[in-house]
């Protein structure tokens, strides 16, 4: 018989508990977790006649946490923080040139020196084994907190991240990001105001991407108007073929347009001011101590002495 820690602490209710506390949405959550709502509801009405309270509330549609709700949140993340700082521990006293290494790319990323570098790392590191995931920001956030990737590749700031105290970051480049577009009267221009940029409508990435989230806040912030949306894409080579198809404008990375040079059609251009933010490595504290995961940074920083990242990118232009 299973004693009321074992109900509580499964593997399975737990999951299923922090991912309804994640969506607030008992089918959303159904959906991500691969089980029926019916299912769900019954697993997590199970945990509150376990604990002995409810856990959830609603108010019209919405689901709410109780108190009881964010007492078993507060202890499942630091459940989790002991095993994730278990693993980490038990991970340090491990090869530094054998293993696997798994890795979190935000898919609005231009990817190539990754990809470069991850072959010359197998060349001298044949039996790590580089794992590499082209993620959302929110699938990267998730698989981070569930020990599932070791680093992740992301922008930063992020303001939609509240509890930065279990990690650490480690800066790659400063970006910019670039106004694109076809007008012919933008093409002996090098920066644009924000208000100048809407006369025709956009495409861009999905709704609560990073980026999409950088242009909003960038506008609000020059008390400039929305540009239109009449398309969404998920990554940059998508949206970038769009315009180029079509009388749209955009705003991309200054690291993927170096890679990927505007046709003689499309003209970029700085916005003013310049909308700027920072690529990094994220992963937990500590997680560099790990012998193979530090030989990989390590190894990435001696990689970038040799030839910068935007010198790379170029390099992949001109292949």
């Amino acid at each position: 018989m299973k004693t009321t820690q074992e109900s509580i602490f499964s593997s399975k209710t737990l999951t299923y508990f922090l991912q309804l506390a994640e969506t607030m949405n008992y089918t959303q959550a159904a959906q991500i977790l691969g089980i029926t709502q019916p299912a769900l509801t019954q697993q997590i009405k199970k945990l509150e006649r376990t604990v002995g309270a409810p856990l959830f509330y609603s108010v019209g549609k919405k689901l709410r946490l109780s108190d009881a709700g964010y007492t078993m949140l507060n202890a499942t993340h630091s459940i989790y923080d002991v095993l994730n700082k278990a693993t980490d521990e038990i991970q340090q006293t491990t090869s530094a040139t054998q293993g696997t290494i798994n890795i979190g790319v935000l898919a609005s990323i231009e990817d190539h020196v990754f990809e470069d570098f991850a072959i010359k790392y197998y060349e001298a590191n044949p039996n790590v084994i580089i794992s590499l995931h082209m993620l959302t920001r929110k699938e990267i956030w998730e698989r981070l907190e569930n020990n599932r990737i070791d680093l992740a590749v992301m922008y930063l700031p992020d303001e939609s991240i509240k509890n930065w105290k279990p990690y650490q970051s480690k800066k790659i480049i400063q970006d910019e990001l670039l106004f694109i577009s076809g007008d012919e009267k933008l093409a002996k221009k090098k920066r644009i105001k924000f208000k100048d940029t809407t006369l025709n409508p956009w495409v861009t990435y999905p709704e609560n991407y990073y980026l999409d989230q950088v242009v909003k806040e960038s506008y609000k912030n020059q008390l400039a108007d929305l540009p239109t949306a009449v398309a969404r894409f998920t990554t940059p080579q998508q949206i970038y073929r769009f315009v180029a198809a079509t009388n749209t404008n955009t705003a991309l990375p200054n690291s993927f347009m170096v890679a990927n040079p505007a046709t003689d059609q499309l003209h970029t251009l700085s916005f003013e001011p310049a909308i700027k933010f920072d690529l990094n490595f994220v992963f937990r504290k500590d997680k560099d101590q790990i012998p193979r995961i530090k030989n990989f940074l390590d190894e990435f920083d001696a990689y970038l002495r040799t030839e910068d990242y935007i010198s790379r990118l170029q390099k992949i232009n001109q292949k």
